[in-house]
């Protein structure tokens, strides 16, 4: 590991423990004193304004997006559950990462997800559906049928070489992550590696055939996104989306290249 790597990597632990601990002001005033593009932005606020202003931090979304390319943003909407649990992305997070990669020339967004739960129900449950459409109907979808996967190799891959991936994500010029920060019985902690899992056919063969751990090792080999915007706004710090559960309130969304 080069020395940008272990200290991305660090400044990922720190940012993650000073969400749990409510102390991101500190991090963020350590981060204005960088010079270059930064690797790590924190922004505190609203839900939409946090996002923008960690992707402006960040160099704006034209670092990541240009004119005429196809994007797939892939936030967590897999559970039927209300904005107030975190077990889903603000539905504000998405809407507004949206606008952003339409205001870099997009020439095609789109918002996709393998739910867990009944597909219907977690779109209109999660406020994902309604603010997806309120600036570009009929681009949130949940893909339910094998037929909208091909199948994928993963030749990095210690355990799992291969496994079906959504079309649309291998045809993507860019991949943005957009996952809810919370905490995962099997993997410890879910955030924007993890989150990818939705973006598989046969996500339930990566915790039954394989070591989970290692099977998001061998899925993000190939399925790296181009941006991770971490929703930090609401934190789900304690068991699974689908238990009894605590929550945090840092207020923050987490931007990293």
């Amino acid at each position: 590991m080069d020395r940008r790597s272990f200290l991305k990597w660090q400044m990922h632990g720190l940012i993650w423990l000073s969400a749990a601990g409510g102390l991101l002001p500190p991090i963020r005033a350590a981060a204005e004193g960088l010079t270059g593009p930064a690797d790590i932005a924190v922004a505190k606020g609203a839900p939409a304004a946090a996002t923008r202003a960690a992707v402006d931090t960040l160099g704006g979304m034209a670092r990541f997006v240009k004119p005429g390319q196809k994007v797939v943003i892939k936030p967590n909407m897999s559970f039927a559950k209300g904005p107030e649990t975190a077990a889903n992305t603000h539905p504000d997070v998405v809407r507004e990462l949206i606008l952003m990669v339409k205001e870099a020339g997009a020439r095609e967004v789109l918002v996709l997800d393998h739910s867990l739960h009944n597909a219907a129900d977690a779109l209109r449950l999660s406020g994902i559906l309604a603010a997806c459409d309120a600036v570009a109907p009929g681009i949130c979808r949940h893909l339910m049928d094998e037929r909208f996967y091909a199948d994928a190799a993963f030749p990095q891959g210690k355990e799992m070489r291969e496994n079906k991936v959504m079309r649309d994500v291998l045809e993507a010029d860019v991949l943005i992550a957009a996952p809810v920060a919370k905490s995962h019985g099997g993997a410890g902690v879910s955030l924007s590696l993890k989150g990818q899992m939705g973006l598989v056919w046969d996500r339930m063969a990566m915790h039954s055939r394989y070591g989970l751990a290692t099977a998001i090792v061998d899925m993000c080999t190939l399925l790296k996104p181009d941006l991770a915007v971490i929703d930090a706004t609401r934190v789900l710090s304690s068991r699974r989306p689908g238990a009894p559960r605590e929550i945090l309130e840092p207020g923050a969304v987490i931007a990293t290249p």
